[in-house]
């Protein structure tokens, strides 16, 4: 399956360095491919957030996939539920359970699943 990549967003801070600001740029998911979230760990704290949106009228399902690095991706998949019309906030706190040898993540969607989706965190570079 040749899945859809998208790239974690970093917000920017204003010029006093006390807020930072992004205008959020959303993928539309296609349910069949599912979604590679591209070097999903290089920021700062374990500050990611994927957004997930269902714009369907009906509860789903996402995937988050075990990843491909020992040990803890032993514990295998974790699906989790979206309700309908809805964005849910995703933090990924069991890192080592979902991460890839090349720093992504892999997502899977329920069949019929449609929406959107998008990453942020605060990026590590200083100033940024």
């Amino acid at each position: 399956m040749a899945r859809d990549v998208i790239n974690v967003q970093y917000p920017e801070l204003e010029n006093s360095q006390s807020v930072a600001e992004l205008e959020v740029t959303k993928s539309t998911v296609t349910q069949a491919n599912g979604v590679t979230v591209s070097k999903a760990f290089a920021n700062k704290n374990n500050s990611l957030l994927i957004c997930i949106e269902n714009t369907a009228e009906s509860d789903s399902q996402v995937t988050f996939k075990a990843g491909n690095m020992y040990p803890n991706s032993m514990l295998g998949d974790l699906t989790v539920d979206v309700a309908a019309s809805t964005v849910n906030a995703f933090q990924i706190q069991d890192i080592s359970r979902f991460e890839n040898k090349n720093g992504s993540i892999n997502l899977d969607f329920k069949t019929g699943f449609t929406g959107k989706i998008y990453a942020i965190a605060k990026p590590t570079a200083l100033n940024v």
